[in-house]
């Protein structure tokens, strides 16, 4: 590794402290973003997803907007600051405005409370007398979540039934006797060693607290909130362009966006019957795909395997980038590989913790029943949350604490940004000579097909567009747009249904993927324009990667000034 990126170190701004002051307050608001980050010092709590907590959320937010109003910026740092805290703390006003309180499969307060626990240290007894302090305000988190999915269904805001039923089953499955709380308590121990007894006594009637507050959680959304829930699914335009605002930090034309999208499906696929006919002359895509299934040297059996595969390849692609395509300092050189302790379909990456003593992690939670993997197809993905995707990305934000103040290097995340880079490096691996091999590229060429058919099926079926005459007839409908993704996301059919069902209930989040990718490279190619022979990738990337993650209408005026 290289210590070739210093720290950027600047004289601390006004403009600065009201974010760093902002990023305190929000740590004290949500003590869950302490434990993502491996802060300590702010308790085993949760936001108080309540009416009140929303309010004084809002507060906070209105307060650190008048301030910012009062301050002009002294550096082009501060101009970003300023430009990313108008725009992301602007629309969060906007959406608590709506009086929608949000419920998905994914990403609510039903997750969230569980999932702070998988970031949770383990390493001693205080660690786990922490989790059990965490437990048993698990009961209080929820009752406050309910009170807001009461206000909102109030204000006639319920998300659609098939996400309430989605979520009844999570927290079943939470609630159960070797649910995840109480199979968190029954592993309990410090390098071997069983706890003592006050401990573990208050670990399991923490774990047991837990689960019958999601089983209750589970009788209320089904008793109560599923009568009152919606059969539709889609949000309609005028949501959905909050939505992708929320998620793209730019407003973009939703039908230009649509019909870009049809086309370039309609390349992708065009791509992958070439790399198909180099894989066998002649084959189809499928026949590839049998052909490479088939081979034994690109299978894996079972989750040991799958982990031990992901982290050598982290590691091989770790070595072979840095200082030769990319900066990466000496505190980002580990990335732990992890499977998740639930079985829910997702991939993600977990940031490390300020000082790097906790690195960051990508976790691949596995459906249920699922044994059996292929690298070809998941190669990609590596790249995608480890280097040079998502621990590149975060990891050169939180290294840059001599540039950016708390606000940016933490708590500031925008989807198009973040994901949009990881998409990026996925088919930059690519140019940069790997994935050449035919099936890790037909592997890519499946993750960026799947990505562009979600933006095709989210604008689609929230807007109920007319679907490509390639594609079918009529208007879309999520019965037409299931039948569309069994055709363009190779997948495993556990992992199908969760993506339909997180596409119709986190509108504008999955089309942020492709369409924050297109603008990484639409942005990348006017530099190249615009630099002429003095265009250096390395060096664009380390600039880019400094700003942290912004809107995309931020990130295109700071790397293009003047356009």
């Amino acid at each position: 590794m290289t210590d070739a990126l210093a720290p950027v170190r600047r004289a601390r701004t006004a403009i600065d402290d009201v974010a760093d002051a902002f990023f305190l307050r929000l740590l004290g608001l949500k003590p869950e973003l302490a434990t993502s980050l491996g802060t300590p010092g702010y308790g085993s709590g949760f936001f108080d997803y309540s009416p009140a907590g929303q309010q004084a959320y809002a507060q906070a937010i209105q307060e650190t907007l008048a301030k910012l109003d009062g301050f002009n910026p002294v550096d082009d740092v501060d101009m970003v600051t300023l430009d990313t805290m108008r725009e992301r703390l602007g629309l969060e006003l906007e959406f608590l405005a709506t009086g929608i309180t949000e419920l998905n499969n994914i990403e609510c307060p039903s997750q969230l409370i569980r999932n702070v626990f998988d970031l949770m240290p383990t390493g001693s007894a205080d660690d786990w007398e922490n989790i059990a302090g965490r437990l048993e305000n698990v009961s209080s988190a929820l009752e406050g979540y309910i009170a807001s999915l009461r206000a909102s269904r109030i204000e006639g805001h319920v998300a659609a039934a098939r996400q309430v039923r989605a979520v009844v089953w999570q927290a079943r499955e939470h609630a159960k006797d070797n649910g995840y709380f109480m199979s968190l308590a029954a592993g309990a121990q410090v390098n071997g060693n069983e706890l003592d007894t006050g401990t573990r006594s208050r670990l399991e009637r923490g774990a047991s607290g837990a689960a019958a507050a999601y089983a209750g959680f589970a009788n209320f959304l089904e008793t109560e909130l599923l009568p009152a829930a919606p059969g539709k699914d889609a949000v309609g335009r005028a949501y959905y362009e909050l939505c992708s605002r929320r998620f793209l930090g730019t407003a973009v034309d939703l039908d230009e966006t649509y019909a870009w999208a049809v086309a370039e499906l309609d390349r992708l696929i065009a791509e992958q019957v070439e790399v198909a006919g180099r894989i066998k002359p002649g084959a189809t895509i499928e026949e590839a795909k049998a052909i490479l299934n088939a081979d034994p040297s690109r299978q894996l059996k079972g989750s040991a395997a799958l982990r031990d595969w992901m982290q050598a390849t982290a590691d091989q692609a770790l070595s072979d980038l840095a200082g030769v395509h990319f900066d990466i300092p000496a505190p980002m050189n580990c990335l732990e590989c992890m499977i998740a302790p639930t079985q829910e379909g997702v991939i993600y990456y977990s940031v490390p913790s300020d000082d790097f003593s906790r690195p960051g992690r990508m976790w691949w939670s596995i459906p249920p029943g699922e044994d059996e993997f292929t690298t070809w197809a998941e190669t990609s993905t590596v790249y995608h949350e480890g280097v040079p995707g998502h621990h590149l990305q975060y990891g050169t934000a939180t290294y840059q604490k001599e540039l950016l103040n708390n606000w940016r290097r933490h708590a500031c995340w925008v989807s198009g940004h973040g994901e949009g880079w990881a998409l990026y490096a996925e088919r930059l691996m690519l140019e940069l000579g790997y994935l050449t091999d035919p099936g890790d590229q037909m592997g890519m060429l499946d993750m960026q097909r799947m990505r562009a058919a979600r933006v095709v099926f989210d604008i689609g079926v929230h807007l109920e567009l007319e679907v490509p005459e390639q594609w079918g007839s009529g208007t879309w409908t999520p019965e037409k747009g299931y039948e569309f993704l069994t055709r363009h996301l190779d997948i495993s059919e556990g992992a199908l249904e969760f993506e339909f069902t997180r596409y119709l209930g986190w509108p504008g989040q999955a089309s942020s993927y492709k369409v924050g990718q297109r603008l990484w490279e639409e942005i990348r190619a006017t530099r190249e324009r615009t630099d002429g022979e003095a265009f250096n990738l390395k060096a664009f990337h380390t600039e880019a990667l400094n700003l942290g993650s912004v809107g995309l209408d931020t990130l295109r005026r700071a790397l293009l000034p003047g356009f």
